[in-house]
């Protein structure tokens, strides 16, 4: 099967393109730079809405990843990349795809979590209603914008994707290095819910979509157990061997962090996978600390 696969480059874009490639899938980059000699790459510019449909001959699945890093300090002007990397990449791809003679079968397009907003305790499935706030807006116009695809008749995916763990990149791989000096600590209270996933099954989940002819729509990419952020510190201490006696409260995060903090670090969003596991997809690593053991080869 050819692939086209944007954000390629990124945690989940790269262990994602050696996958599909070692299971002998073509797979083509769509990238912003010019194509290096050799590269099996087209040339995109999602700002300019500048792409060549000629990427798409003969490609049987689009997944759609890029997207600005939202793990930072939130200016203004980093709130507009966030917002724009995601909403006008996603256009142009939908639009390209819905105007071809032959449409490749299957758009896989990112979301996030974050469409849920900060929920507290409640159980979240891909029915629940989005949430208030900077996210959860981004989210919902980010999946609205592959919609042109999906009235050209292309089965249509927004992977809706939890904290995804991996010591190479993201989250996790942030926490590491106070973790193992034995300064680790909860956020605020503790009490937020965290819906992480393994680099593995995010993996997993997205070749799952390409090839279940029946799954389409929001569906989230989560382990089924989410845990709260005293769960999430104390397994991973427990991992490494480290005390997890240092906390951050949420003062101090919100000055390091500002609306992010709120939004990101703070929030909590207790999400269960209900239409993958309904569409059959068997998760390898389902339990944190089992995740967390395999992730950091202890």
């Amino acid at each position: 099967m050819e692939i086209v696969v944007t954000g390629a480059s990124g945690l989940i874009g790269s262990a994602l393109t050696a996958s599909l490639t070692a299971s002998g899938h073509g797979v083509i980059r769509l990238v912003r730079r010019p194509p290096q000699a050799g590269e099996k790459a087209m040339r995109w510019d999602p700002v300019s809405r500048s792409l060549d449909a000629t990427a798409f001959d003969g490609v049987e699945a689009v997944i759609h990843l890029a997207g600005e890093n939202i793990a930072e300090r939130w200016t203004a002007a980093k709130k507009v990349n966030i917002r724009d990397s995601r909403i006008n990449g996603t256009q142009v791809l939908a639009e390209a795809i819905a105007h071809l003679a032959s449409p490749p079968k299957v758009l896989v397009s990112a979301s996030a979590i974050g469409y849920y907003g900060d929920r507290g305790e409640e159980l979240l499935s891909e029915e629940s209603a989005p949430g208030q706030g900077f996210l959860p807006e981004v989210c919902r116009s980010w999946e609205a914008a592959t919609e042109t695809a999906r009235q050209a008749g292309v089965r249509t995916v927004q992977l809706r994707f939890g904290i995804v763990l991996s010591p190479a990149g993201g989250a996790l791989a942030k926490m590491l290095p106070p973790f193992r000096l034995g300064l680790g600590g909860v956020l605020g209270n503790g009490r937020q819910y965290m819906s992480w996933v393994a680099l593995d099954d995010t993996v997993g989940a997205i070749e799952h979509a390409i090839s279940m002819a029946d799954l389409q729509g929001p569906t989230n990419v989560v382990a089924p157990q989410a845990v709260t952020n005293y769960e999430f510190t104390k397994t991973l201490g427990r991992v490494l061997g480290r005390p997890t006696a240092i906390p951050l409260p949420a003062f101090a995060a919100r000055l390091l962090f500002g609306e992010m903090a709120d939004e990101l670090l703070l929030a909590s969003t207790r999400v269960q996978p209900a239409k993958l596991l309904a569409s059959g997809y068997r998760f390898r690593y389902p339990e944190l600390a089992g995740a967390l053991q395999h992730l950091l080869a202890r």
